[in-house]
């Protein structure tokens, strides 16, 4: 939840705050927490009173949903600035390259809690890039994203770009460009052929309607999570995965890679 008048952006739950705490305390310029919670943040309490930045603890759980507009605050708030995502230039990814720094391009992912499950799977496996376009249609930093993402936010680089295509384009030659399709006739078990050495810009669609068909002619190969359970019929229970849960299998064989 943003306060659009103090631009702010509350964070909430236990792993987010503690995640911040560690990376990142001096963000942090109100906490708010219950009294269930007071014993774990006498640290940072110190830490915040030392550089005059207030702390309280509150009454009742409402008031922590009033904060951060959520029942899943986990008895605390951190009031932070909106985060400022940084524009991908030449010399981020030239470093990718340099660094074979593989990379999470997202065409659309609209849910925030997807965006924030895709973070904490990224930070989990050691993903450290995720590009999202400037589209109305793409979830951003919420306080949700970062709730689910438990800590993740404060372990992965997020980059906005003005357009998918235009990225897939300047690294034609540079980073191998990996779509996700549901018809595609590559597997992710290929990723390590496909890969040829070079580090890999995977793109992960939207999640009614996959990458779209501008993006898939921007790729260099577009792969498959192969399908698992048959009904006895011989046809499929469920023939896709939600992009977070996607996401973690493709990472996890991204991971495996270096």
């Amino acid at each position: 939840m943003k306060n659009t008048k103090n631009d702010e952006l509350a964070v909430c739950g236990f792993a987010a705050v503690k995640a911040l705490e560690k990376n990142g305390w001096q963000r942090i310029k109100r906490l708010y927490f219950s009294a269930e919670r007071a014993p774990l943040f006498g640290g940072l309490c110190k830490k915040l009173a030392s550089n005059k930045r207030p702390y309280n603890q509150v009454r009742d759980s409402q008031e922590l949903e009033r904060l951060c507009g959520s029942v899943h605050h986990q008895g605390v708030v951190a009031m932070i600035e909106v985060p400022q995502i940084v524009p991908l230039n030449t010399e981020i990814t030239a470093l990718w390259c340099k660094n074979n720094e593989h990379a999470i391009l997202l065409d659309r992912v609209g849910n925030a809690n997807n965006l924030g499950a895709i973070v904490r799977s990224a930070a989990f496996f050691g993903i450290k890039n995720i590009v999202i376009p400037l589209d109305e249609a793409q979830s951003s930093i919420t306080t949700s994203s970062y709730r689910v993402a438990e800590g993740g936010m404060e372990y992965v680089n997020i980059y906005s770009i003005k357009s998918i295509p235009r990225l897939l384009q300047d690294m034609q030659g540079r980073m191998v460009r990996i779509g996700t399709s549901l018809d595609a006739k590559k597997s992710v078990r290929d990723l390590k052929e496909l890969s040829l050495s070079k580090p890999i810009l995977l793109v992960l669609g939207n999640e009614e309607k996959g990458i779209s068909q501008e993006v898939r002619s921007n790729c260099d190969h577009l792969i498959i999570i192969p399908y698992g359970g048959m009904s006895k019929d011989k046809t499929q229970f469920i023939d896709s995965l939600n992009v977070a849960q996607a996401a973690s299998i493709f990472m996890y064989e991204l991971s495996t890679l270096d």
